[in-house]
């Protein structure tokens, strides 16, 4: 396997790509620059709790399977790569923002456009406004890159395989309908109800987890963010499925450290991978 990296994302390539899939990580990246840290009010334990910390060791051994992964390496406090691009706060800003910006999305006006204003439980990361070169400088050096990578994959993978499946992994709190009054499941599938992939690619996902004896809701609460809409193309031969992984399944939650689970949850997403490899060509053909 050969690895590629060139900050702020990582490639793990295969030596040779087999299965029509593309694996992505937005929200696991952990290098936190100085000039960032000294930038927050927050200290370190406190921005990490906003990672999806750890999904990179779910996926990074999917490569063995023929499947390219891509990484990000910038934490999502940073710039979140789930975003639109245009998804900017004026209240954290110190320039007018663009005239074809949207700083009224459900998003940003909770602080976490695509420069967040908050971390994890609504704490504020600044204590002062930023200067809007600096969201302009992280869109260009880190989010910009990273989705020109994306879409550069799947494009290979569509011309070799004439069809490409995107596989956006996240991860979500233990507790994530709590509020709800409903216990949260192991894993979560946003299609965009059914517009971002062909509804078998959904439905095979959650018959092989159910398989595996895990609980699987769809698009609830998550039924998958820019990612998912901006790259799911079905018409285009691209389908896009968001992952949601529960945390409790491989991870402590208060220390944000691997437990024994982290093992078996990549086995099972070895066998989730293998499983969608053969959906579309049966799909297809049943047309």
């Amino acid at each position: 396997m050969e690895t590629e990296t060139n900050p702020p994302f990582e490639i793990l390539r295969p030596a040779r790509q087999t299965r029509p899939l593309v694996a992505a990580s937005p929200h696991s990246g952990r290098h936190y620059d100085r000039a960032f840290l000294a930038s927050s009010r927050l200290g370190l334990d406190e921005l990490r709790r906003s990672e999806d910390a750890h999904v990179d060791a779910l996926i990074d051994g999917l490569p063995k399977l023929g499947v390219p992964v891509v990484q990000a390496l910038f934490p999502r406090t940073y710039v979140d790569a789930n975003r639109e691009p245009l998804e900017l706060d004026p209240g954290m800003l110190d320039g007018p923002l663009p005239a074809f910006a949207n700083p009224d999305s459900p998003r940003v006006r909770a602080g976490l456009g695509v420069v967040p204003r908050t971390a994890a439980n609504g704490v504020a990361i600044y204590s002062n406004t930023l200067p809007i070169t600096e969201a302009r400088t992280r869109l260009h050096s880190c989010y910009f890159p990273y989705h020109r990578t994306l879409t550069a994959l799947l494009r290979e993978t569509r011309h070799l395989f004439g069809f490409a499946i995107l596989l956006d992994c996240h991860s979500m709190p233990s507790q994530a309908l709590a509020r709800q009054g409903a216990a949260s499941p192991d894993f979560v599938l946003g299609d965009r109800h059914g517009s971002a992939c062909l509804p078998e690619l959904t439905a095979r996902a959650e018959s092989v987890l159910t398989e595996l004896g895990h609980s699987v809701v769809r698009n609830r609460p998550y039924a998958g963010g820019f990612t998912t809409v901006h790259h799911g193309r079905p018409q285009d031969g691209i389908h896009a499925l968001q992952l949601e992984v529960n945390r409790a399944l491989y991870l402590d939650e208060r220390k944000l450290c691997p437990h024994d689970g982290l093992g078996s949850v990549a086995a099972d997403l070895a066998i989730l991978v293998d499983a969608l490899a053969d959906v579309l060509p049966y799909a297809c053909a049943a047309e």
